[in-house]
């Protein structure tokens, strides 16, 4: 019985240390914010929002491509290595010209990092122009 006793004990804490998680090895892209909101705009307007985010990983994160849902989405990002521990910005700006009611328009960040591609997003309610302005 004690023979029994001690070959469980051996396979669960086997079992218990094959669960344990390796340490992450890359960079990681971190957003202090997935969506903004701009709330209610004219049409016609071009608003700007930055979206910061970090390198949580332990290699550098380098940006190679940021995709927009339309041409009415003009993203700049970092074309340099981030570190890890450092941080970088993604200006997003967005042309309403054309555009009515809610739009929602979702910004693809392409990159080295272990959790590629990572998205962000922008929404906003196109009002008409005001016709006696």
């Amino acid at each position: 019985m004690k023979y029994l006793a001690s070959l469980l004990l051996v396979g669960l804490s086997f079992f218990a240390t094959a669960q344990e998680e390796e340490p992450m090895t890359g960079p990681k892209i971190s957003f202090t914010e997935k969506s903004f909101d701009f709330g209610e705009i004219t049409q016609g307007e071009k608003v700007e929002h930055v979206f910061t985010f970090e390198n949580s990983g332990n290699e550098p994160l380098i940006l190679s491509d940021v995709r927009t849902t339309c041409g009415c989405t003009a993203p700049e990002w970092p074309r340099e290595a981030i570190a890890p521990g450092k941080t970088g910005k993604l200006k997003v700006v967005f042309n309403s010209s054309g555009k009515m009611g809610m739009q929602n328009k979702v910004i693809t960040v392409m990159s080295n990092a272990v959790n590629n591609p990572e998205r962000v997003k922008i929404v906003t309610n196109v009002m008409a122009a005001d016709p006696n302005n």
